[in-house]
């Protein structure tokens, strides 16, 4: 499904049924069908809206620089439009810190965020060979890896256009840390012990910045670990979201 929002076309995905309303947002090179798997298990008793973020998927590169908060922005416009008052927002990575930016922003009943940045970065982002070797490594996720290799996009920092690029910069040089504080409601953090892109110890950062929340680590697990534990993201996510 496509609608028109802050001058480009939003690519994404509505199915499932339930009270809750669940909103997926992929990290940058990625697109809908890395949220899908966990959107698939959950779509039974919730609302599950997937986006392919402007620049990713089937949604076209926005038409001006974008910042994370107008990434934020877009989602809550497409949200207005789709009748969402008070989403759970859900993010991996780049979609994370867009789910931390909406949260400090805008009505939201709960937050979950998978290795999120939210501090400026060293300058790095793996590339998709990269990536592909690091799921090769992790036990169980072998079966993921024909899978990632059709959905981990190609619009990784090394082959994203230069006006991508520069996305990209504004995103990993934008410390969000003061925006972070103001989030107030149940937030969850779930991190990979061994994520080489965001450190451990940056979850319990995070932790200490938004007043009701907790860190849940993956140990042994990589930027990937929502995927890598997939069974317990899930079961994580129904237990949080009121036990079903």
């Amino acid at each position: 499904m496509i609608k028109h929002i802050n001058n480009t076309d939003i690519n994404y995905i509505d199915y499932g049924d339930g009270e809750n309303t669940l909103v997926l947002l992929h990290g940058w090179g990625q697109n809908i069908s890395m949220m899908q798997p966990l959107g698939d298990k959950l779509k039974n008793n919730n609302r599950i809206i997937i986006i392919d973020l402007p620049g990713f998927g089937n949604s076209p590169e926005p038409k001006e620089i974008w910042s994370i908060y107008d990434y934020a922005s877009m989602v809550k416009k497409l949200l207005d439009e789709l009748k969402v008052d008070n989403p759970i927002m859900i993010g991996h990575s780049f979609g994370g810190k867009i789910s931390l930016i909406y949260a400090s922003m805008y009505k939201t009943s709960k937050l979950i965020v998978f290795g999120s940045p939210f501090k400026k970065e060293v300058e790095k982002l793996s590339t998709k060979t990269k990536i592909l070797k690091s799921l090769k490594k992790v036990p169980g996720l072998k079966n993921l890896e024909g899978f990632a290799k059709k959905h981990i996009g190609s619009r990784d920092y090394k082959n994203a256009s230069e006006f991508m690029r520069k996305i990209l910069v504004e995103h990993v040089n934008l410390d969000i840390r003061e925006d972070v504080k103001k989030i107030s409601c149940p937030t969850l953090i779930i991190w990979g012990t061994n994520d080489s892109e965001v450190p451990i110890n940056d979850a319990y950062e995070l932790e200490k910045l938004i007043n009701d929340s907790a860190v849940i680590p993956y140990e042994g697990c990589t930027h990937y670990a929502y995927l890598e534990n997939l069974g317990q993201t899930v079961n994580i996510i129904k237990s949080f979201l009121g036990g079903e």
